[in-house]
């Protein structure tokens, strides 16, 4: 286990270093509940194949990373892109990389990749975005909240983010089941997007409508997106060598 320092705060940080030192590094964006664990050994796998470095992180309140007091504002994922990622790049010294974000942490991507903070990203790779808030994402959402205090979420959860599950599973479903976040709406930072794009989504994703998919058709010409068949919220995991193949492909066009 190893650690960045970002102001007074510690973050969970796992390197994967390839020798391929022109090759710009991989950043993994976890998903709402997720973790640099949680992407199991999928993020090596990418490095391995492509000779890309690359690092996962646990954002503050999850993992073995320092706490993020609750309750979180409807602009979290905001404060996370223009803010936290930046200065985690800066101090991981790292010029160029290409972002690959999961759920919440694509959504990270998306804000971060149409900002003025951008400068250095090679590429940008997500699996299902959320780029506003449907009510089907709620209900699952409101389903979660119901299987962690009725059911063993909390308890798997625990097996990840230890001393942070309480902060990880309250600040996250807190802030979505807040009434305000159905307003919640990231689509103008797409425009902004002027770096090669691959959207990934699962065709059964319980938390999003292809809504998504569509969304970046329209308002990012040259990105590239993709329907994952018999597949869910977490193609990573769920659909791993499909996953691996579109990833690594994508990424060998951009190197």
């Amino acid at each position: 286990m190893e650690f960045l320092k970002i102001g007074s705060k510690k973050i969970e940080v796992q390197w994967h270093k390839q020798r391929q030192k022109d090759h710009p590094t991989l950043i993994f964006l976890h998903e709402g509940l997720g973790c640099a664990k949680m992407w199991k050994d999928f993020p090596q796998r990418v490095s391995q194949m492509t000779s890309c470095p690359c690092l996962v992180f646990s954002r503050f309140g999850y993992g073995n990373s320092d706490p993020c007091p609750v309750p979180w504002k409807i602009n979290f994922m905001h404060k996370q892109a223009l803010s936290i990622l930046p200065a985690i790049i800066k101090k991981a010294q790292i010029k160029d990389y290409i972002l690959i974000g999961h759920s919440d942490g694509a959504s990270i991507g998306i804000i971060f990749a149409g900002s003025p903070y951008a400068r250095g990203l090679k590429g940008l790779i997500t699996e299902a975005a959320h780029l506003f808030c449907e009510p089907v994402t709620v209900e699952c959402i409101q389903q979660a909240k119901t299987n962690y205090e009725q059911h063993d979420l909390k308890q798997r959860l625990e097996k990840y983010h230890g001393k942070n599950t309480k902060n990880a599973f309250r600040g996250w479903n807190d802030v979505w089941l807040n009434p305000n976040f159905i307003n919640w709406n990231i689509e103008k930072y797409l425009k902004h997007i002027n770096v090669p794009m691959l959207a990934i989504q699962g065709k059964d994703d319980q938390y999003g409508t292809v809504r998504h998919i569509h969304s970046i058709r329209r308002h990012v010409n040259h990105a590239r997106t993709c329907l994952i068949d018999n597949c869910r919220h977490s193609p990573h995991l769920e659909q791993p060598e499909k996953a691996l193949n579109i990833i690594t492909e994508f990424i060998s066009h951009i190197l």
